[in-house]
C-alpha cells in the first residue's frame, strides 16, 4: 500500500499543470520578495489600529456621530493590511475617517506631513496653490515672480498629471529638475507646458498694507505662533480716522489661543466669546484674556472681517465672535463650518492623525459645524474678478466701513 501511493504521489507531480516544488535559487528569491511585503503589511496593521483605536479612545463624540466603529473595522482593516504603498494606505484610512463626517478627521501620509514641514522654509516650488474639487486640482492662486508665473499658467486651469502621473499633492519637487505639467482649460483643450522648480522663500503668513490712505488691511493666511502679537503691533501706531480690515479669505485656520489673541485686540477683556465641550461633557467657557499684544487696550476703529469658502476653523470663530458683539461687519461669502476642536497625533510610519478632541459653539449657542459662518454683506470674489485684478470682497467692505461715518 505504502508503494502504491508513492507512486501515485510521483504520478500526480508528474501530471500536467501540477505544481513542481521551486527550486533552492528560486525559493529564496521567492522568500525575498515576500518579506517586504510582510513588512509592509505589518506596518499597514500598526498604522491603522493606531487610527482606529486613537478615534474609538479619544474622538470628542462617544457615540462617533452613530458610527458603528467595530463594523468599521471589519469592513477597512483587510483592505488597509492589502495596500501596497503609502498612498493605498491613506486612501484605506481616508474613507474610513470620512463616515465620522468631520472635517477636522483625517490622515495624512508621511510625504504630506514632510511638504507641510517645509511650507514655512525656503524649499523647491512650482508657485502653485491648488483647490481641490470632484474633477481635480484647480489652481486657485499663482505666486508672483515664481515658476508658474513666468510659464503663464493661468487661474482657473486644471492641473491633470505631472509627468505622466496622476498630481498627488504630496509630491516632493527638487530643485532644478523639470516637470512637465498636463493642464486643461476651461474651455476643455489640454496642453504640456514644463516648469522647472527653484528655492524661494516661504511667503510671508501675515501682511499688512494700505487698500486706501485711511485703510489698513491686515491679511492673516495661519493662526499660527505669534499671529496675536503681530497683529497688536501693526494696530499699536495706526493714524486716528484709519479703519482695519482682516482678510481671512483662504486662511485655514490654526491655534485658538492666537484667535483669543487677535480677538483681545478688538473685544473687551472678560468677555465670553465661545464656550468649549470635552468628550466627558464638561464645559469650559473661553473668555477674552486682557491686553491685546503688546498689552494695549482693545482698539475701537471700524473693523470689516473677509472671509470665503476657504475660511476655516479658527478664520471661523474670530469673525463669528466679532459678528455676535456687534463689533465687526463681515464681507464675502459663508464659510464651510469646520470648527471642531482638534490635535494631532503622530502615526508609526511618520504620518500624522488629526482628530477632533473637542465641540465648540459660540457664546451665543451657536454651533458652527457644518454650518458656518454668513456674513452680513454677501460679496464674493469671483474667478472671474481675480483674473481681470477685482475685488469686490475688499471694495463691498470699504463702502461698509465709509457707511458707518
Amino acid at each position: 500500500m505504502r508503494r502504491l501511493l508513492f507512486s501515485l504521489a510521483v504520478l500526480a507531480l508528474a501530471l500536467p499543470g501540477a505544481s513542481l516544488p521551486p527550486a533552492p535559487a528560486e525559493a529564496r528569491a521567492a522568500v525575498q520578495a515576500a518579506a517586504p511585503d510582510r513588512a509592509r503589511e505589518r506596518l499597514n496593521a500598526r498604522v491603522f489600529d493606531r487610527v482606529w483605536n486613537d478615534v474609538r479612545r479619544h474622538y470628542y463624540d462617544p457615540t462617533l456621530n452613530g458610527l458603528d466603529w467595530d463594523a468599521a473595522r471589519e469592513t477597512w482593516r483587510p483592505q488597509a493590511l492589502a495596500a501596497t504603498d503609502e498612498r493605498e494606505l491613506y486612501m484605506v484610512l481616508g474613507r474610513m475617517l470620512s463616515g465620522l463626517e468631520d472635517r477636522h478627521a483625517t490622515a495624512a501620509p508621511p510625504a504630506s506631513v514632510v511638504n507641510q514641514e517645509l511650507q514655512r522654509r525656503r524649499r523647491p516650488v512650482m508657485g502653485l496653490t491648488m483647490d481641490a474639487g470632484l474633477d481635480g486640482h484647480t489652481i486657485r492662486d499663482i505666486r508672483p515672480g515664481s515658476p508658474a508665473d513666468e510659464a503663464r499658467l493661468e487661474l482657473g486651469w486644471r492641473l491633470v498629471s505631472v509627468d505622466g502621473a496622476p498630481f498627488e499633492l504630496d509630491r516632493v519637487l527638487e530643485d532644478g529638475v523639470p516637470v512637465v505639467l498636463g493642464l486643461r482649460h476651461p474651455d476643455g483643450r489640454y496642453e504640456e507646458r514644463t516648469l522647472v522648480p527653484r528655492l524661494m522663500d516661504p511667503v510671508e503668513p501675515w501682511r499688512a498694507g494700505w487698500a486706501r490712505h485711511d485703510v489698513l488691511v491686515l491679511t492673516l493666511e495661519q493662526f499660527d505662533e505669534g499671529l496675536g502679537a503681530w497683529v497688536g503691533a501693526m494696530l499699536a501706531a495706526v493714524p486716528e480716522g484709519t479703519r482695519v480690515v482682516l482678510d481671512l479669505r483662504g486662511n485655514g485656520g490654526g491655534r485658538i489661543v492666537e484667535a483669543q489673541n487677535v480677538l483681545s485686540c478688538f473685544l473687551p477683556a472678560g468677555r465670553q466669546w465661545a464656550v468649549r465641550t470635552s468628550r466627558a461633557n464638561s464645559s469650559a467657557p473661553m473668555a477674552v484674556e486682557p491686553g491685546c499684544p503688546p498689552h494695549q487696550a482693545p482698539l475701537q476703529v471700524p473693523l470689516a472681517v473677509l472671509v470665503d469658502r476657504y475660511s476655516r476653523s479658527a478664520a471661523e470663530l474670530t469673525p463669528a465672535a466679532l459678528q455676535e458683539a456687534g463689533r465687526a461687519v463681515i464681507v464675502g461669502e459663508p464659510t464651510p463650518g469646520s470648527v471642531l476642536i482638534s490635535s494631532i497625533t503622530d502615526l508609526p510610519d511618520g504620518g500624522r492623525l488629526t482628530l477632533s478632541r473637542a465641540n465648540i459653539v459660540t457664546a451665543g449657542g451657536v454651533r458652527l459645524e457644518g454650518t458656518g459662518v454668513t456674513p452680513d454683506i454677501l460679496a464674493p470674489t469671483t474667478l472671474e474678478d481675480r483674473r481681470a485684478g477685482r475685488d469686490p470682497t475688499l471694495e463691498a467692505a470699504i463702502a461698509a466701513l465709509d457707511g458707518q461715518d
